[in-house]
């Protein structure tokens, strides 16, 4: 896959679109960031809830890494690679600590919402007060975990602790949800 061979966007796994990518296709990285560019503006905006801040760290993000592809190392996720690339961007743009989430932690759009039944609303708000209440690393790793879909060591690697200390902040949060939710 050369610099300006066509890609199969549905089946090429994400090692072969960043080598791709790195040899200076522009259909991988214009495919990259047709994958996880939702995904990786919720995770910012539950960092940093400004649209604009994060709108601006992922632009400079993509142009970085189209200018710096050729000295970039292999990775198996691009999507791990993105994440923790943007949370570091975004702490430094912003100087700040993380922000707990005051959103709702659904990621469906408000015609879908309406559709659902008044109790899995219900439902949804009382999950969403308990979460609120947590402190900012647990709803973060809650979110990475469960909404995002992240392993336990890439959680480690965007948050730069260690695997253990993520699955304790998971577990610990679990149990006040438990508690919150009697």
């Amino acid at each position: 896959m050369a610099g300006s061979e066509n890609i199969n966007r549905a089946s090429i796994a994400d090692h072969e679109l960043w080598i791709a990518f790195k040899q200076g296709n522009k259909e991988a990285f214009s495919e990259m960031y047709q994958r996880y560019a939702g995904t990786l503006y919720n995770y910012g905006y539950h960092l940093v809830p400004d649209a604009a801040l994060v709108q601006d760290a992922m632009q400079d993000l993509f142009a970085d890494l189209w200018r710096t592809r050729h000295n970039l190392s292999d990775t198996s996720s691009i999507k791990y690679y993105l994440f923790r690339s943007l949370r570091r961007r975004l702490h430094r743009m912003a100087d700040i600590r993380p922000v707990p989430a005051i959103t709702p932690l659904q990621t469906e759009s408000i015609e879908e919402l309406k559709i659902k039944t008044e109790e899995y609303l219900l439902l949804s708000q009382r999950l969403q007060q308990l979460m609120s209440r947590l402190p900012e690393r647990q709803q973060e790793v809650i979110r990475l975990r469960f909404y995002d879909n992240f392993s336990w060591e890439e959680i480690a690697g965007i948050l730069q602790i260690n695997e253990q200390s993520v699955r304790n902040l998971v577990q610990r949060a679990i149990v006040k949800l438990r508690e919150g939710w009697k």
